[in-house]
Formats: C-alpha cells, sequence, structure tokens
C-alpha cells in the first residue's frame, strides 16, 4: 500500500476500524488511509468509549528517548512504506526477526515507519511501542522508501507546535500539553495513522504517534499512545490540560492533515 503523499490539499480515503489513544477523556477513532483528491466517504461509526475511561497507572515509568532541547527538524526525513501484507522485524541489521508486523495496521492505516539508519540494505525504523524511542531493522526490499520534507517540534514550555518544512519554520500554532500529573513525554516521535474521531469533542482528525505516556499504562482501553488531535474545548488550546496528547484547534489540525504524511518527525520537548 502506497505511502500518503506529501501534496498539499489533500482529502483523506476511508480504510477501517478504531483505536483509543490517550487524551483528556476516551474516544474512538476511525482509521484513514492514503490522502487523494477523492471525496472522503462518511466515516464509519465505531462503539463510543466511556465517558468515564478507566486509566492504569505505570509503576516504572518508561524514559523518553533523545534530547529534549535540541530541535529534531531535519531537512529531509527518508520513511519506510510497508509493500506486503507483513514486515519482519530484527534487532540487528541482516539477524534473525525478532517479531513480524502486520500491514495495515489494527486500525486499518498503512505501516508506515520513519526511518532513522540504514546499512546494507536494512533500515532501521522507529516502532509504535513501549519503551520510548524503540528501534527495529526492517529489510528494504519489503519498504517502499520515499522523503518527507516535514516536521513537527511542540515546545511544553510555551505550548506551541512549530510546522518545519525543509528544515525552515513555515507556521506555529498554539497547542495544549499534558498537565503536570500527566506530562505529554518528551523526545524524537513520529507520526503513524491519520484517524477521524468518532466522538465529539476530538474535532475532525487525530494522529497516532510513536510516543506512549510515561504516566499512564492504559487509557480508555487503549494502550497510553499520544495522539495529536483537535478539540472542540478551545479554552484549553495555550494550556497544560490533556492527559499527554497535543490538542489543536479544528482549523490547525485540518491543515496538517492536507500535509503531513505517516512517518513525519514529531518531538515534544
Amino acid at each position: 500500500m502506497p505511502i500518503l503523499p506529501t501534496e498539499p490539499r489533500r482529502r483523506a480515503t476511508l480504510i477501517a476500524a478504531a483505536v483509543a489513544v490517550v487524551c483528556a477523556g476516551a474516544v474512538a477513532f476511525v482509521a484513514f488511509g492514503p490522502l487523494s483528491a477523492a471525496p472522503a466517504p462518511t466515516p464509519t461509526r465505531s462503539v463510543a468509549a466511556s465517558s468515564t475511561p478507566t486509566a492504569t497507572a505505570a509503576p516504572e515509568p518508561t524514559r523518553s528517548a533523545g534530547p529534549v532541547d535540541a530541535v529534531d527538524a531535519p531537512t529531509s526525513t527518508t520513511v519506510a512504506a510497508v509493500r506486503g501484507a507483513t514486515v519482519p522485524v530484527s534487532r540487528t541489521p541482516g539477524g534473525a526477526a525478532t517479531t513480524t508486523l502486520e500491514n495495515p495496521q489494527a486500525s486499518g492505516a498503512p505501516l508506515v515507519f520513519r526511518v532513522v539508519d540504514q546499512q546494507d540494505g536494512w533500515a532501521e525504523v522507529q516502532l509504535a511501542q513501549r519503551p520510548n524511542g524503540s528501534t527495529g531493522w526492517v529489510p528494504t526490499s519489503a519498504v517502499a522508501l520515499s522523503e518527507d520534507p516535514y516536521a513537527i517540534v511542540v515546545t511544553r514550555s510555551t505550548n506551541t507546535l512549530d510546522l518545519y518544512k525543509a528544515g525552515k519554520v513555515v507556521d506555529s500554532y498554539p497547542v495544549a500539553t499534558g498537565t503536570g500529573g500527566t506530562p505529554s513525554p518528551t523526545g524524537r516521535f513520529a507520526l503513524t495513522e491519520l484517524l477521524a474521531p468518532t466522538n465529539d469533542g476530538y474535532g475532525p482528525y487525530a494522529y497516532g504517534t510513536t510516543a506512549f505516556s510515561d504516566v499512564l499504562n492504559s487509557f480508555g482501553g487503549g494502550p497510553g499512545q499520544i495522539g495529536l488531535h483537535g478539540t472542540d474545548d478551545t479554552s484549553s488550546i495555550g494550556t497544560a490540560a490533556s492527559h499527554g496528547c497535543i490538542r489543536m484547534h479544528n482549523a490547525d489540525i485540518t491543515t496538517l492533515a492536507e500535509l503531513l504524511p505517516l512517518g513525519t518527525p514529531f518531538q515534544v520537548r
């Protein structure tokens, strides 16, 4: 399945299924696939999560990888879209597979990785799993490689998100970040899924990411995965208000959904 194209002003094509991520309340999402010029079909509704989600605290918080101060906004990032129905993942280039990942993902989104290194026909990719910063090696013969000029950087101290293209800031947006008790984890991550919320209050789009909460092991039926999504609570924007997710104005997340392919670097610092 091809990677999401990087051209602007695209529309989403529905794929399937629902997942839950950490937000200021549980929410179910419908995954979207490659963006195209075709009109988006009506999203399939999923079962709404409980209005009082259950959160499970992590006894030993995981640590986020990477420096929290240096900006992670490369001029270009290699992304890898899995070609077949599965891809083997190894601990070392050329090593025996330690796990096999399915394509598309459980949510229905295509499996796309951010590449952090390459060696002799192998690509080291970021994985959406704990601990934060996990990577593995996949054979380049099993993926389609392309270049992504975009990156996004969230700064918790100012509650802002900077959009980079070719290593330069092209726009900046106010956001809501995690509270002191449930902070947004810092580190160098990537976007993994483009989703459409089916519950009220979470805006028109949400990205899943490779980041997981340092405080919550589970939330609302999900694994404590951090999302980047819209919100109907505009008063929270510019503050520390969430369980770890990054909230944006609905118009702003729509702009990003029309620009950013899966695999795009996503940093929180």
